[in-house]
């Protein structure tokens, strides 16, 4: 039989990560302090096992055997065999460290003490436990049973050991670890900042409403998901919480700043799809947003370019594939950069040497 693994927190997180943990074998016990939360998502782990058989994704007796193996169990004690403790509670650095300090009095020395933090320090986490040794971030992502990302998040006293064996265990649960050190935000949350921050400055400037700049990620951007769709599925609480966390820990660089239109809504509840409402209306029969949209317009036969592109001269080899004619002004700055032969060679005869076009 394998470990056992302990889950702490019964939400959306938590009964993701129990439910990949059970159908990698472990018996999992999941905990959480609302009453009746943890037998909840025990059973809605259950009905997904099912449904999953059902459509023939996974075998009828092992859907039985995962769903088994989740107890859902009232007092942390309950934890004390674990083998392997992963926290997902709220996104709250007191919260946590007061968490963290307790399990230490009740599981063994060895035991694993994952957190499921999506920017919190790991440092700021382990500080003054007895073993931080064993302290970790294991962050997944939403929803956990799909999303393959798996950060495993060193802080400065994490044994290189306990990272290995975390990053392990992620692989052997089907997912796709990634290292990362105990910076703001980690990798994806820090990338992530702007793809929303833009998002909401966008919205509050008046330049378009939520389905059309959602519409313009998706169909110009490239993204499964535009930024109001994806904070609503995450949770606006989340994210705003981890917008904050981000800014403060990078001293509060306005780049990472929070939007207001994040803190009305968690202020007024619109916290998503868990709360049927969020940036859109996710009530039984409301309407699917619709984009604002154009006709249609002929394409331009050309563009002029004044100055140095900089970090934008792929934008102008992709534009430049789609414009018959591209006159550059200062095409002589491309070359500096070592961009004119790769620019030039899809301009019309003459305008390789620079000079304004006509």
């Amino acid at each position: 039989m394998k470990t056992q693994v302990a889950v702490i927190g019964a939400g959306a997180m938590g009964a993701g990560i129990a439910q990949i943990a059970a159908q990698a074998g472990h018996p999992v016990r999941l905990f959480d302090t609302r009453m009746g939360a943890a037998e909840r998502a025990v059973k809605s782990i259950a009905s997904t096992f099912e449904t999953l058989a059902a459509k023939g994704k996974l075998d009828a007796a092992d859907a039985a055997a995962s769903s088994a193996r989740i107890v859902a169990v009232h007092a942390l004690g309950d934890c004390v065999s674990a083998a392997l403790v992963v926290e997902a509670i709220i996104e709250d650095l007191a919260e946590k460290r007061s968490l963290l300090r307790e399990l230490e009095k009740i599981v063994a020395p060895s035991t694993l003490l994952a957190s499921n933090t999506s920017s919190l320090s790991i440092t700021a986490l382990a500080a003054g436990m007895r073993h931080p040794g064993r302290v970790v971030g294991m962050h997944f992502f939403n929803p956990v049973p799909l999303m393959k990302l798996v950060e495993v998040v060193s802080g400065l006293a994490t044994d290189a050991t306990t990272a290995d064996t975390i990053a392990a265990t992620a692989a052997s649960w089907g997912k796709q670890p990634v290292r990362a050190a105990s910076t703001p935000g980690f990798i994806v949350n820090r990338c992530a900042r702007p793809f929303y921050g833009e998002a909401l400055r966008l919205l509050s400037e008046g330049a378009a409403d939520e389905a059309t700049l959602d519409a313009l990620l998706r169909e110009a951007g490239g993204f499964r998901m535009g930024a109001f769709e994806l904070m609503d599925l995450i949770g606006n609480d989340v994210n705003f919480a981890v917008t904050r966390s981000v800014w403060e820990a990078c001293y509060h660089d306005p780049r990472y700043a929070p939007s207001v239109l994040q803190q009305e809504r968690v202020a007024a509840g619109f916290l998503g799809r868990k709360s049927g409402r969020g940036y859109f209306d996710y009530a039984p029969g409301a309407a699917p947003p619709s984009p604002s949209t154009l006709a249609s317009q002929v394409a331009p036969k050309r563009a002029i370019l004044h100055g140095d592109p900089g970090i934008a001269a792929p934008l102008v080899e992709r534009l430049a594939a789609h414009v018959a004619r591209l006159s550059l002004a200062r095409l002589e700055l491309l070359s500096r950069r070592g961009q004119q032969l790769r620019v030039a060679g899809r301009l019309r005869p003459g305008h390789a040497g620079g000079g304004r076009g006509p």
